[in-house]
């Protein structure tokens, strides 16, 4: 999964920032368009996404619209348009935060570090009676140590840190397992079956892990 997506047509600021932001050791991917951006989310994630709002085809607002249908990655919006009724636009679509242009690259970058560490940092997540320890990777399910290899705790702290949301298959397997793996998406089915055999969840009457017929999964 990519660190931070930078949504920006302006391809000497995108390339600094992106310089920038590799220097802070982040791994970043950088596009110029919105229908490129949601296509790229969607196929491989990111852990924030740097949005501008005046971009060639589709505008940042619709980017940031479609992307809050299947996930709270943290989004900050960067643009030159620094009226009032665009900042509450942005904000009322999901943004996380609206900064305006010209900005200070040091100032953006601190806003980026604060985002990831408390997002990112957190050692426990928890939810529905499953806690995950993210430091040691260790899980306890309804107060009982249960062992998960690597792609289903991977699998269940992405499910539980988007708790009440329907990801997409390809969403999910394209996170955790890579674009590059040569696994099929089968592989996320058997790995969904495995989980809910050790959340309890009976496949038909799920009461953790739903289907949600025609997207995907989600935990609740």
């Amino acid at each position: 999964m990519t660190d931070i997506l930078i949504v920006e047509d302006d391809l000497e600021l995108s390339g600094l920032l992106t310089d920038f932001l590799r220097e802070e050791g982040y791994v970043v991917s950088a596009v110029d368009s919105g229908e490129r951006a949601v296509q790229l989310f969607e196929r491989y994630g990111a852990k924030l996404v740097v949005l501008d709002i005046n971009l060639p085809d589709v505008n940042g607002f619709a980017v940031c619209s479609k992307l809050r249908e299947n996930t709270d990655t943290p989004i900050l919006i960067v643009s030159a348009r620094t009226g009032k009724d665009d900042k509450l636009n942005g904000l009322g679509l999901g943004a996380d935060d609206y900064i305006e242009k010209p900005y200070d690259i040091d100032i953006l970058i601190a806003k980026i570090k604060g985002i990831f560490k408390r997002r990112y940092q957190r050692q426990m997540i928890s939810a529905s009676g499953v806690t995950l320890n993210l430091a040691d990777r260790t899980a306890e399910i309804d107060g009982k140590p249960v062992e998960l290899p690597a792609k289903e705790f991977d699998l269940l702290a992405l499910l539980i840190e988007n708790q009440g949301k329907a990801l997409k298959k390809d969403y999910l397997f394209n996170t955790v397992w890579g674009s590059d793996s040569d696994s099929e998406l089968q592989t996320l089915h058997v790995h969904i079956n495995r989980l809910r055999q050790k959340l309890g969840d009976d496949p038909k009457n799920a009461k953790r892990l739903l289907t949600v017929w025609g997207v995907g999964y989600k935990f609740v």
